[in-house]
């Protein structure tokens, strides 16, 4: 009864589609139009993408430190590594471009070398005050000397800040106002305001300015995401084009698809304007994707409208027939493939979630767009050209067919051999995955910026913001004697670990409190004794309010501190490492009834990020396949086909995690995406050669052998060309200069390449050799869903 059901629904959605074609395409075009004026509502992301959950533990600590510190990542820093910045000229030209900088409405403040001040004592009134380094403009090359010989040797509070006395590397600092760090506002600044005062400044003074920063970083990353969205576009519909026409040496066809494709990623576009979701480096790859994998679904229906029209020669009918007996299996098949990515709407990830729920969206919308705009458009059309005709005597690809024929015939045991094999090699190579947690791993290594973050790493020990937040649980408790030299245990050990820069905290103002009071003494830059601490802690409450040097560091009711490190760029085992290095000293020494003390800031939030995607990895993709399998089981009512049906595609999916282990790539958020959405897609190879087969083993009387070799040649040749497009499609993303996307492309072509050989060899392969337990009367007679419907008529007429 419901086979019946199911075909009857699919001929009274033929009628609907072919007699009301001007109602649905004028639907169509006033859908796209809606779409179009989403596209305003689009934005595009600010920040890093948060990979952790809103309430998750991390995230939390995080943001308790950002409510009591506000925004960490608002500083851009300038920087200068050349012997001749320290001539008179170029030195006041530094200092001044420091200083035009202060008069923006974005910046709160700056601090180059201009700015620094000593910290000097007043033994008349007993207090501490502030005199700048350079009073006014340099005018000699002897005051530059004695400025290099007071901040390279006397003052070693401000080492590694704003200079390295080693390299005599010069920064700026830069600090933009919190509350437009995540807004379009620092978009602007950036782009329009640094960068075209950098370069002239750059072109002034032939000097190479080095910027950096969390501000710049994000925006220039930003901004190449969104560059690479339109050249994505561009280039998957350039190769899915032209494979498409040499397919079917047909410029009409070709040119219908690809007014279905186009159309197909305005309502992405649309999708995303109209639920508000910022435009981040996952869901970027979105229009692409529909591309990708909107042209297998118009290789399908127009294959099929050529085959039809070539057997009888009626236009309509042949049409009909189009939605008929392919619309199921093209339904059946984007529903998997959506399924692959709308498990990621079940973790916990908000990243993730809006990745999944648009790009299922927007494949089940390129379906119905195939279904309706094909059949549609091709009744205003001529009959195809007997030379559009060609391709489907399939000449050039039999031999391909021919040889799958004969290794499933003969060869069954080297498959299995083979598969064996792989399956071994992929398990070892599995073992030697190692997890990124890294912020920039993922971006561009060609581009300026990326050059200008490895210059500060190892100029300055890095750009990512590690923070330790010091809870004394009681008011002004962070300026007790006790609690300062604990925090400088702690930042002892941060000095001895090569991978973290010089801490600043409260620690190094105490420290250069002290050696103010001895007169600037550098040899005395250390922490005071308790007796030292009461002289120089009257001298601090009688200084000016100028004095405000603890802002940064403590909080307002002097109950909490920060300490501040940068860190390099370094895989998730180190940073485990550190962690774990920085969590037993505070366990040493913070007692935990006297202080709470957490480790935070992006660096950690990213890495702990990686960590948990890669527990979602594992939950999506057993959802994928859960959900597939059930769907199976529903279609074949078979638990025995099921299993025939996952060994084929959980195979490639083995052989890829080994390949990313011997190949030394990583699991990061853009790799942990290949295993979904791959399994996603190659199921549906599975899913069209099972109900072929099952088509012919009621029609060859149940004849095994027989039923296998001609499914095997009439779906061999479908499963090739979209495999095909689907490789190439994917290979687009290779182009890419994020290194993620890069593996993400060539990872899942890999991917589906293994797939259609092991859906073409060896799951022919295994229902021939268990015929007798699953490819019988029993488990295949009568399908719950009927994919591929019987023809009622004679196909010669």
């Amino acid at each position: 009864m419901f086979k019946l059901l199911t075909t009857g629904f699919w001929e009274t959605v033929a009628r609907l589609i072919l007699r009301n074609k001007i109602a649905i395409l004028i639907t169509v075009i006033l859908y796209t139009i809606f779409f179009s004026m989403q596209w305003k509502h689009m934005r595009f992301t600010y920040t890093e993408a948060n990979l952790l959950p809103d309430e998750h533990e991390v995230n939390l600590t995080y943001n308790n430190f950002l409510d009591i510190f506000g925004e960490e990542g608002n500083l851009i820093i300038l920087g200068v590594k050349d012997s001749t910045l320290f001539n008179v000229d170029k030195f006041n030209a530094w200092n001044q471009l420091s200083e035009d900088f202060k008069a923006y409405d974005e910046v709160e403040t700056v601090l180059s070398i201009k700015d620094l001040q000593k910290l000097v004592k007043n033994t008349k009134e007993e207090r501490f005050d502030l005199e700048p380094f350079i009073k006014d403009s340099i005018s000699s090359v002897k005051q530059i000397d004695k400025l290099q010989e007071e901040l390279f040797k006397k003052y070693p509070f401000y080492d590694n800040f704003l200079f390295n006395k080693d390299t005599k590397t010069i920064r700026t600092a830069i600090y933009l106002k919190k509350e437009i760090v995540n807004t379009p506002l620092r978009k602007d600044f950036v782009i329009k305001t640094l960068k075209e005062k950098i370069d002239a400044f750059e072109v002034e003074t032939n000097l190479d300015v080095r910027i950096s920063g969390m501000p710049y970083i994000r925006t220039l990353n930003s901004q190449n995401i969104v560059d690479e969205i339109s050249l994505f576009i561009g280039a998957a519909l350039a190769v899915t084009s032209l494979i498409f026409f040499l397919f079917f040496r047909s410029f009409r066809a070709t040119f219908i698809s690809l007014i279905v494709v186009c159309i197909g990623v305005m309502w992405t576009f649309g999708i995303l304007g109209l639920l508000k979701y910022e435009i981040t480096v996952l869901t970027a790859l979105i229009p692409p994707l529909i591309i990708v994998i909107g042209i297998p679904n118009c290789i399908f229906l127009i294959n099929k409208y050529q085959h039809e029209v070539r057997l009888h020669g009626n236009k309509v009918k042949s049409l009909q027939r189009v939605i008929t007996k392919v619309g199921n299996a093209t339904l059946m098949t984007n529903v998997t493939t959506a399924s692959g990515f709308a498990t990621f709407i079940l973790t916990e990830s908000q990243l993730l979630k809006e990745f999944g729920i648009v790009a299922s969206l927007s494949i089940l919308a390129i379906f119905i767009l195939c279904l309706l705009i094909i059949p549609i458009l091709y009744t205003f059309l001529p009959y195809p050209k007997p030379r559009h005709l060609e391709h489907l005597n399939k000449r050039w690809i039999n031999g391909f067919v021919d040889w799958m024929e004969r290794m499933v015939k003969h060869k069954k045991i080297t498959i299995y051999v083979t598969a064996l094999i792989l399956l071994i090699a992929s398990l070892l190579g599995i073992n030697k995955i190692v997890i990124s947690g890294s912020l920039i791993e993922d971006m561009p290594k060609k581009t300026e910026f990326f050059n200008d973050i490895r210059f500060f790493e190892s100029e300055f020990n890095g750009i990512m913001p590690l923070e330790i937040m010091v809870d004394t649980k009681r008011k002004k408790g962070v300026m007790k004697l006790a609690t300062i030299k604990r925090m400088n245990e702690l930042e002892e050990l941060i000095d001895e670990i090569p991978e973290l820069s010089r801490p600043i905290s409260v620690v190094s103002l105490v420290k250069y409190a002290k050696q103010a009071y001895t007169n600037g003494n550098p040899k005395y830059y250390q922490l005071p004794t308790s007796q030292e601490n009461l002289f120089i802690s009257s001298y601090v409450k009688k200084s000016s309010s100028d004095l405000d040097l603890l802002k940064n560091f403590v909080d307002s009711t002097g109950q909490y501190a920060r300490i501040t490190t940068f860190m390099k760029d370094i895989g998730t085992d180190k940073m485990q490492r550190i962690e774990e290095d920085l969590q037993n000293k505070i366990n040493k020494v913070f007692p935990k009834e006297r202080y709470e003390v957490t480790i935070t800031g992006k660096a950690l939030v990213f890495q702990k990020g990686t960590k948990y995607l890669v527990r979602n990895l594992v939950i999506s993709l057993t959802l994928a396949i859960f959900l597939i399998s059930i769907f199976m089981a529903y279609m074949f009512r078979s638990v025995r086909m099921i299993v025939v049906s996952l060994i084929p595609n959980l195979l490639p999916l083995l052989v890829t995690a080994g390949m990313m282990g011997y190949l030394g790539v990583p699991i990061k958020p853009s790799t942990i995406l290949v295993f979904s959405i791959a399994f996603g897609i190659s199921v549906d190879d599975t899913i069209h050669f099972l109900a072929k087969y099952r088509q012919e083993l009621q029609a060859n009387h149940w004849k095994i052998r027989k039923s296998v070799y001609a499914a095997l040649r009439e779906t061999g040749v479908s499963m090739f060309y979209t495999s095909i497009v689907l490789f190439f499609g994917f290979s687009v993303f290779t182009i890419s200069s994020f290194g993620g996307t890069v593996a993400l492309g060539g990872l899942v072509s890999a991917t589906l390449l293994f797939a259609m050989l092991s859906n073409l060899l060896l799951l022919p392969s295994l229902l021939l050799s268990l015929e007798r337990s699953i490819a019988n009367k029993e488990v295949l007679k009568e399908p719950s869903i009927n994919i591929i419907p019987e023809d009622k008529t004679d196909e010669k007429e």
